[in-house]
């Protein structure tokens, strides 16, 4: 009796530890991208990414090694239908619910730029990769 009581907790313990929501969190794709990779070349680009959800915000950016987070900026307000980031190598720009414009300036360090945009909207997270070539 006390090796089924084992058995029926195990099998309990182990599928409700399994991971049937993937990595993106809990939530279905609520923010729907309209692409989740961009190339640049060298010479300073722009793009334009469209959602068709429109009750997300951007969770944070990263630029090669380097890391840049925004909540609590009194300067920027995540939640509004309209912000703009600037920074030396970049501006990100949320243009209304469901546009995001993004540009980068020419690429001078000899090395191929990686940027990364995580989006976020309830329990669900997505990313934008952009990827600048070098000289």
């Amino acid at each position: 009796m006390y090796k089924i009581i084992v058995l029926f907790l195990s099998v309990i313990l182990y599928s409700s530890c399994s991971d049937k929501y993937g990595l993106d969190g809990k939530w279905e794709d609520n923010i729907k991208l309209s692409t989740k990779k961009v190339e640049f070349g060298v010479e300073a680009d722009s793009v334009i990414i469209t959602t068709k959800g429109d009750w997300w915000w951007i969770d944070g950016i990263s630029l090669n090694d380097s890391n840049y987070g925004y909540y609590n900026n009194e300067d920027i307000n995540l939640e509004s239908d309209y912000y703009k980031i600037v920074e030396d190598d970049f501006v990100v720009e949320r243009r209304d619910k469901n546009t995001l414009f993004v540009k980068m300036n020419k690429n001078l360090t000899g090395n191929q730029r990686v940027m990364t945009i995580v989006f976020e909207a309830g329990d669900y997270f997505d990313r934008v990769n952009i990827i600048q070539s070098a000289d």
